[in-house]
């Protein structure tokens, strides 16, 4: 019998995983006889809604096993989720979903709909009512629209792997990651692995900082290149354990199609076109913001302290410019309008850049000024007047050229394509045999 398994907000951000309850029950559920029909898949939803916990991850274990054995699988699930969960942390809510068999398309779609957008509590009851075995919420019980989200996903378009290896939940001090080790790995497999180091700061990515129990990650194309990069990884920090995952990671899989500006909203993530409609200007904190308008409407547009270098191309935008952005839309602060965080930005249409300025003197070359307006010009050096002088119009070439520009790695989402992916995206995915191995222990 074909059981999916997904699981949603059991961490916070005072610690916990996710993945990490995916990993124990890898090993607890293969104890028990389950085959595992694909890897674990972990399945980043909306990264804009305000309530979720770091990187906004819902997982599905899909395994084949006897229908006797069930009852002892959804034991061992909900005990493995209730000993590991942060249920103290008020915004931890987590959810189990079971389903058994195919995926339904409506399900599939639902999975789109919480990846792309903000979908509520009641959709996700009606469509466990209709097509799941069971589902178990705790608290509010927000995590079953995670969990259903998951088991929806069956990632049959572009998707990545994740090499993830973990320390003991007990270690919550500094990870300790051999950092010549990693760019030796980055070198390596170059091409097949993405987001291990920025390029910029030489910073090594594959590390997070928090309490959770993950130690590091390593991103690429094949379940066969994250495990080869992973254990080339050395650390000071004992590995407790470490799992490959299926993902839609680095695929843009929360971008949607474009729409127009007046149907961007808050929570949700857009890809929109328009013209920049003022020059940008940099605010408090190095946040560089400008306004960009179509036929319906009119947003900013946020380039952030953290994109670093990104906010240069930002500040060479003029009004007239067309560009197509991607990114994550903020709700207004009191009557301003929405604010579009950007993740990427493709510039399409350069407007010329048309400046005037005073003319120069005829009788001496000096620099002219205004007498006052349509009263010519006085020469400062030498006293030269003339009515009759108007400025100077020149066009000034453009530093900024037509082409994608994305922030450097190191202000990535999960879910952001960086650009080393372009052309490699995989179009289908039909599940075979596992690589082996693909977890530990």
């Amino acid at each position: 019998m074909l059981l999916h398994i997904g699981l949603d907000d059991t961490d916070s951000p005072r610690g916990g995983c996710t993945t990490y309850i995916a990993a124990l029950l890898v090993e607890r559920l293969r104890g028990l006889g389950a085959r595992f029909v694909d890897y674990p898949n972990l399945v980043r939803l909306n990264p804009n809604v305000p309530w979720k916990t770091r990187g906004n991850g819902a997982i599905c274990l899909r395994i084949d096993c006897a229908p006797g054995s069930q009852g002892e699988i959804k034991k061992a699930v909900e005990e493995t989720v209730e000993e590991h969960a942060e249920f103290d942390c008020e915004n931890t809510n987590p959810g189990i979903v079971f389903h058994t068999g195919g995926v339904p398309e409506e399900l599939k779609g639902f999975s789109r709909r919480v990846v792309q957008g903000v979908v509520d509590l009641e959709e996700a009851a009606r469509l466990i009512d209709m097509h799941c075995a069971s589902a178990v919420g705790y608290k509010n019980l927000r995590g079953i629209i995670g969990a259903l989200a998951a088991v929806g996903e069956r990632l049959e378009g572009d998707h990545t792997y994740e090499f993830l290896a973990y320390r003991s939940p007990g270690d919550r001090g500094k990870r300790r990651l051999d950092e010549a080790s990693v760019f030796e790995m980055d070198r390596a497999t170059r091409g097949e692995t993405f987001s291990n180091c920025d390029p910029e700061t030489g910073r090594v990515l594959i590390d997070p900082h928090g309490l959770d129990p993950v130690l590091f990650g390593v991103r690429g194309e094949t379940a066969e290149a994250v495990h080869r990069a992973g254990l080339m990884v050395r650390t000071e920090t004992p590995v407790e354990r470490w799992v490959i995952f299926r993902t839609n990671q680095g695929t843009d899989a929360h971008l949607k199609g474009s729409t127009v500006l007046a149907d961007v909203e808050p929570y949700n993530p857009a890809i929109a076109l328009g013209d920049v409609d003022a020059r940008p200007r940099t605010i408090r904190g190095g946040h560089v913001i400008f306004p960009l308008k179509d036929g319906t409407g009119a947003v900013d547009c946020a380039a952030y302290e953290p994109t670093g270098p990104f906010r240069g191309v930002v500040r060479r935008l003029i009004p007239g410019d067309r560009v197509r952005v991607h990114g994550g839309v903020r709700a207004p602060e009191g009557r301003g309008r929405v604010t579009l965080n950007l993740e990427k930005m493709e510039v399409l249409h350069l407007a010329p850049d048309i400046r005037t300025s005073n003319p120069s003197c005829p009788e001496c070359g000096g620099g002219m000024e205004s007498m006052g307006r349509d009263s010519g010009y006085r020469c400062r050096r030498c006293g030269f007047r003339d009515r009759e002088l108007t400025k100077r119009v020149h066009r000034v070439e453009r530093e900024l050229k037509p082409g994608l520009y994305l922030p450097p790695p190191r202000a990535h989402r999960h879910l952001t394509k960086p650009l080393e992916r372009y052309g490699r995206e995989k179009s289908r995915h039909v599940p075979g045999a596992l690589f082996e191995p693909w977890h530990w222990p």
